[in-house]
């Protein structure tokens, strides 16, 4: 995410002034939307190992988040420099429509989805989940289109927090390095085997944020000491 901390904070005090007035439903989500920005207490500037990530990866029907739907999510915690493992949630999300072809790429099918939550549910799990903490992806846009989305249609805000996707920054890396990005080089399962780390199960949505979770502490660790947290962002 490119907007600075001031910026997010300003759209967030739009969206505010935008809701006034809407339904009581709306309203009781985007409190509970404004309390997770409340707890947004780190700066640009603080060490990485000072601040608490939380890694996410989410499986969907489609790669356009105009017709698909969020079918999975999965996310842990990154605390001083660690991944804590008890903080690994994985949740199945009820779709309005069937998974299609879609489910050649997660294996997730439609007797499972429907023992799923619902999207409000999901969304108040992520908010407790995210608060106090910066988000990170392998390849955000695709995973934040679907929770923008789900997040606008709840709130009537998107989610509006810090980002740090992995994918952008091992591309930075490459670049520094002049080394040309081809083929699937920045694809997840690619990123991890430069920096030697074990091979995971694919498209699952907890074991891809567990291996998003261990290559963003093997980028790091490849940066050196004492990075920040304006570095990742």
């Amino acid at each position: 995410m490119s907007w600075s901390f001031p910026c997010l904070r300003l759209q967030r005090q739009l969206y505010a002034l935008r809701l006034r007035g809407q339904s009581a439903d709306r309203q009781a989500a985007f409190t509970e939307l404004q309390r997770c920005w409340q707890q947004m207490q780190f700066r640009t500037g603080d060490c990485w190992r000072d601040v608490e990530f939380l890694v996410v990866d989410t499986e969907t029907s489609s790669l356009d988040a105009g017709d698909g739907e969020l079918l999975s999510a999965g996310w842990v915690v990154v605390r001083g420099g660690r991944i804590i493992l008890s903080t690994a949630e994985h949740w199945l999300v009820k779709p309005r429509n069937g998974v299609g072809h879609s489910a050649t790429i997660h294996s997730l099918r439609d007797c499972e989805l429907s023992e799923g939550i619902e999207e409000q549910e999901l969304m108040s799990h992520f908010l407790t989940a995210a608060s106090g903490r910066v988000l990170v992806f392998h390849h955000a846009p695709l995973d934040l289109a679907f929770l923008n989305r789900i997040s606008r249609r709840l709130c009537g805000a998107p989610l509006l927090m810090p980002v740090v996707d992995t994918l952008q920054v091992e591309r930075r890396s490459l670049a520094r390095r002049h080394q040309p990005v081809v083929n699937n080089m920045l694809r997840l399962a690619s990123c991890c085997a430069r920096y030697n780390l074990p091979p995971a199960r694919a498209h699952n949505a907890l074991t891809d944020a567990l291996a998003t979770a261990e290559l963003l502490l093997a980028q790091v660790s490849y940066k050196g000491k004492n990075v920040r947290l304006k570095a990742l962002i």
